[in-house]
């Protein structure tokens, strides 16, 4: 069997407008988001496959024009899942049609990726329902044969900060329970938390991934702002289960210039 990898870009937490100047707290996000996918365009192609893992708007459904402007003629698939600050009508209309995918599964050679809707209506945290937990259990049972990268946007475990872990995944016991049925089970990625975290929960590797735009503060009781640039996360999923996996940090001159980006193309 060949050992070549598959590789993925995640991008996650860009919290885009639809104008094109929109700034969360001090940062442009367009600009922002720009300068990272120009990042992993020159260090991390080709890709298999990107994933954004949610809030890829700021409660602005304009903001999806920027997705589909610069990731709409990609080569390769570009799935989506939701986040708390995601308008979910704007963005099924926005992002209906291939290379975007939202939800579901996707077989990459001896892998399946399952995308989870961790969202709740109103709501900063999150929760897994009933319906969705299922539907993971089932997309499970039915890609035993293969190796599972599971995503969704709310953080299953704590955060080691007091105010994020208030807006964390409500019942991660409940999806825990869920993928200790399923061996094959490789990773958990997810945003959310706009910082980086790198652990271990058995055999299933824990993996969060830094914002497109301003990062949190680790460790802080109450929120704060880190001082780190946008960042993305790349992997290499290979055929006998084995993940590489790693953060780029976007330099602060280009994320604060807005580097520009073209289209991707895997």
């Amino acid at each position: 069997m060949s050992q070549t990898p598959i590789r993925l870009v995640q991008f996650t937490d860009l919290h885009l407008y639809g104008a094109v100047d929109g700034r969360l707290r001090g940062v442009a996000t367009l600009p922002a988001f720009e300068a990272a996918l120009a990042a992993a365009q020159a260090g991390a192609a080709p890709w298999e496959a990107v994933l954004l893992t949610g809030d890829l708007v700021q409660d602005d459904g304009g903001g999806y024009q920027h997705v589909r402007r610069l990731l709409g003629d990609s080569t390769v698939p570009v799935y989506c899942i939701p986040g708390n600050h995601d308008e979910i009508p704007a963005m099924r209309t926005a992002l209906a049609e291939p290379p975007f995918q939202i939800g579901g599964t996707a077989r990459h050679g001896e892998w399946v990726i399952v995308m989870l809707d961790s969202c709740l209506s109103g709501h900063a945290d999150g929760r897994m329902s009933p319906a969705e937990l299922g539907r993971l259990d089932s997309a499970l049972s039915a890609h035993a044969d293969r190796h599972a990268l599971v995503c969704l946007h709310h953080h299953p475990v704590a955060a080691g900060s007091r105010w994020l872990d208030g807006v964390a995944l409500q019942n991660p016991d409940a999806l825990f329970e869920v993928l200790d049925r399923h061996a094959h089970v490789r990773a958990l990625v997810w945003g959310h938390v706009h910082q980086s975290f790198d652990g271990q929960r058995g055999t299933v590797r824990l993996v969060s991934t830094p914002s497109t735009c301003a990062q949190f503060k680790p460790g802080s009781d109450q929120f704060a702002i880190d001082q780190r640039p946008p960042g993305y996360r790349w992997f290499d999923l290979y055929p006998d289960g084995r993940i590489e996996t790693a953060v780029v940090w976007v330099s602060a001159a280009a994320h604060t210039a807005g580097a520009p980006a073209r289209a991707a193309t895997g």
